[in-house]
Parts: C-alpha cells; structure tokens; sequence
C-alpha cells in the first residue's frame, strides 16, 4: 500500500515537471519570435558600410516627371527640298555631266540626252520663228491680221512645246542657231543645289518618259521617319523636339508631321521629323532610334530604376528608412516608365527611399536569409 501511494506521487511530480518545461519552452519560442518580427525585413548598416556602398537616400514626393516613348526610324531625304531628274518625254541617255554622292549648284549641267520628238518640235519652233519673223517685217497692207497673229500663235505654241519638254530658255534660243545633226540633244540642269542621291542609269541607254535619272535633295536638313506603335495613342504636337541617336550621336529633331492611318502590314503610324545636318554626318537611308519625351499630366510618386529590386518571391520592392535608421522592404507596384524614373503605388509619399545602392541592401537582407512576407 505505502508502495503504491509512493508511485503515484512520483508520477504526479514527472507530469508537472514536463508541463513546466513545455510552458517555459513555448514562452521563450514566442519571446524570441515576437522580438525577431519587427526587424524580418529590415537590414542595418553602419554608417562606414553605407558610404562604402554609396548609399543615397531621398524623401519621396509627388512630382512631374517625363516619359519617354521609343519608336524605331529612318533617316530620308527632305521631299520638300529635293526633286526628281526625269525626261519628260522618251529619250536616250547621251552623256552623263554629275556623278552619284556629288555635290550640284543650281544651274548645273546634269545628263545631256537625245528624242526624236523634241527633234521634230525643234525643226517645228525653226520654222514657226522663220515664219514670223518674215510677216512681221512685211510692210502694212501686204499681209493680213490674221497672217500675222497666226504666224505669232504657232510660233509660241512651238516654243511651249519645246519649254513642256524640259528645255532652258537658253537651249531653245540655241536651237535657231544649232547644226542640223545636233537637232534633238538637251541637257537637263539642276534646278536646286543638292547631292546626287541616285543615279539610275547608264550611258546609251533608252528610258521612257517619267523615269527617274537622278535625285537631287539639299542634306542641309533631312526628314526622319519614325514608326510609333498603334497602341501610343498620344497625341504628338507639330514642333514638338525629339531625340534620336545615330551610330552612337545624338542628335535633335523637330516633329513636322504626325499620319493620322495605320500601315497595314506593320501596324504602326508614321511620325515625320526635320533633323539640321549642318555636319553632313546624316544620310538617307541611315535607321535611327527616336525618343519622344512628354511631361506627366499629373504629379506621380516615382523612384529612379536603380531603386527598384527583386524580393525573394519575385515582386518589386524599394527600402524604407525606419525612425531607427534601418531599411525595410516594401513591396511596391510600378507603373510607366518615365525617362530615368519607374512610377510606383502601395506605399505613402514622404518616406524617405534608398535611390542609389538598393543592390547591396538587397544583397545583406538575403544574407542573412530573411523572408520579407514572413512565409
């Protein structure tokens, strides 16, 4: 009996014992928890730490920033200071006076060619000036009115054919005075200053009327061409200046034009631009990337790019310094990108961010193998 009373006392004295323990472990688990809670997210560095990394940290406030939209161009020649060298009625190619990429004043002689039309309207203008010369020298009485104005009109109908053809004032001066066998030869000049940007054909050769010789474009100031997707649906206003690089250089060009169609094949819309090409360092046909910049409409919260980092689960995050001087994540959302800034929503304006050295926080918060979202 004194046994049995024995055994249970001991007994009862192990159960209370083990409860104690269990109590005291839990309360020392959830003690060290609850003082590892605040500080899940955060990293502290000293201040040596920090000027070693380079770490700057700005107060985030609402403000306008600029956007920047990319489009894909290419540089042409200014259609409205350039023309086309073509005969204008079927000729054949006798002598070539400029070469491709050379420089043209106005006045210059470009390709001489030969028609047998403008030789048949040239033997016509002959023989209509001969004619009028001879019934406007005839005394008064011996020739009509009537003689007289038409011998006047088919002398200036053969004239503007001959003008119709292409031919200067001065060639079709010539042609009274020019040798028989050389009946049918103009020469085509350069009715601007320029450069000789095509040169599509050959000596001898026999081209139709309407086709192209020569281009001839001033490259003081050159078009771009951009191609803004179909999903930019701003508006772009005339005068409005863009950037644009070219094999490295910058440069500042000035929206002229903005279609108001979609390509079918390519689905975008073309955005036209005057670029000065005072160096001569820009060409047609060059490909160039053009930035248009615009101006938020509103005031937005936005932190520069190299603020933004990964956290563990993949979502963006900027650090927050705390009233301890310490840098906790929190997870933002971004927005549009604005030049060298990402808008960003879900957190507070007024805070005060880490703009430059994110990387190496995000690195010393991984360290130390810490789960933002305390998962």
């Amino acid at each position: 009996m004194y046994l049995r009373n024995f055994m249970r006392y001991a007994l009862s004295c192990v159960c209370f014992i083990y409860v104690t323990n269990s109590f005291a472990s839990e309360q020392l688990h959830d003690h060290q928890e609850n003082a590892q809670t605040p500080h899940i997210n955060e990293v502290t560095l000293t201040p040596q730490q920090q000027q070693l990394a380079n770490i700057k940290v700005e107060r985030l406030e609402l403000k306008t920033h600029s956007q920047t939209v990319y489009a894909p161009g290419e540089v042409k020649a200014n259609g409205y200071a350039s023309y086309v060298v073509a005969p204008r009625v079927d000729s054949i190619v006798v002598k070539r006076h400029a070469l491709l990429g050379q420089h043209v004043n106005k006045g210059d002689p470009l390709v001489t060619l030969f028609s047998g039309e403008v030789a048949s309207r040239q033997t016509e203008f002959r023989l209509a000036e001969a004619e009028w010369q001879r019934v406007s020298k005839m005394t008064r009485g011996t020739v009509s009115e009537k003689q007289l104005l038409t011998a006047k009109a088919e002398c200036e109908v053969a004239y503007s054919r001959l003008v119709a053809f292409g031919l200067s004032k001065h060639a079709i001066e010539q042609t009274l005075t020019i040798s028989p066998e050389k009946l049918g030869e103009y020469t085509l000049f350069a009715l601007t200053s320029g450069a000789v940007l095509t040169d599509n054909f050959s000596q001898g050769q026999r081209v139709d009327s309407g086709i192209e010789l020569m281009l001839i474009a001033d490259e003081s100031a050159l078009w771009v061409e951009a191609q803004l997707s179909s999903n930019q649906d701003r508006t772009i206003a005339n005068g409005s200046v863009a950037t644009m690089q070219v094999n490295g250089n910058r440069y500042h060009a000035k929206v002229i034009q903005e279609a108001h169609t979609i390509d079918e094949q390519t689905r975008s819309r073309t955005v036209r631009l005057e670029v000065k090409n005072t160096q001569h360092s820009l060409h047609p046909g060059m490909f160039a990337d053009v930035y248009f910049h615009f101006a938020t409409e509103q005031a937005v919260l936005a932190v520069p790019e190299n603020a933004l980092t990964r956290s563990a689960d993949g979502d963006w995050q900027v650090f927050v310094v705390d009233d301890d001087g310490g840098f906790i994540a929190k997870e933002v959302s971004v927005g549009r990108n604005l030049a060298q800034y990402r808008e960003i929503s879900g957190i507070e304006q007024g805070v005060n961010v880490v703009t430059q050295g994110a990387f190496f926080v995000a690195s010393q918060l991984a360290k130390g193998g810490f789960d933002p979202h305390n998962h």
